[in-house]
């Protein structure tokens, strides 16, 4: 390969590593809004990027959404490792829960069953889930986090959230904030807590969900 040939061949790369970038922001942002019956053409046009360029980087719409799962896993196992990185406990519990919302990748949630469940999408949420469990136990040693919420609460409370309306307003933001800051003070362990309703959420609801039938 000659000297000229290399600049060119990195160009190319560059160039389709930016499309991928492109392509995975405006694919979340579909799929959360319009759900998985979304057109591929949809994404593409919101990437700016043609058909073509989206099917040479994934094969099949399943494969998008695949890709998508692992990447919202992997950004809930950063935010994790950042709130146990925190000196307060209650506070990097509060900061995991408020960036996993902002995330918006719970809102994946309802694709859940459309698609195969790959080893791939497994590692990432085995990793990520385990990590969750640290911020919560840490925060329940620290006597901060009510005795009887759960980790799958909080992935409840963060799914709930995460979700995002079709078309979005520019109260959205502000609103979230503002529930989240109250689901977070019920969170808090005080001594005039009354035990929750019902029995905590079992792990077997999200083996169903992510189940493909």
């Amino acid at each position: 390969m000659s000297t000229s040939e290399r600049p060119r061949k990195r160009g190319r790369q560059a160039e389709a590593a930016r499309n991928d970038q492109l392509v995975l922001a405006a694919a979340r942002e579909v799929f959360t809004t319009q759900g998985a019956d979304a057109p591929v053409a949809a994404i593409a046009e919101r990437a700016g990027v043609g058909i073509a360029t989206l099917y040479r980087r994934y094969g099949t719409k399943e494969e998008l959404i695949q890709k998508l799962a692992v990447l919202a896993a992997e950004q809930y196992a950063a935010a994790a490792s950042r709130a146990l990185d925190a000196d307060d406990p209650w506070e990097g519990l509060a900061q995991y829960i408020r960036e996993c919302v902002a995330f918006g990748s719970f809102s994946l949630a309802p694709i859940a069953g459309t698609i195969a469940f790959t080893p791939e999408m497994a590692a990432a949420g085995e990793r990520s889930d385990e990590l969750a469990e640290q911020v919560v136990a840490r925060a329940h040693q620290a006597g901060v986090l009510r005795a009887d919420a759960t980790t799958l609460d909080i992935h409840l409370v963060v799914e709930q959230f995460g979700r995002r309306a079709p078309v979005p307003t520019d109260e959205d933001d502000n609103n979230r904030e503002r529930l989240v800051s109250l689901v977070l003070d019920g969170l808090k362990a005080r001594p005039e807590n009354t035990m929750l309703p019902g029995n905590p959420p079992t792990a077997e609801r999200y083996a169903r969900l992510w189940n493909k039938p």
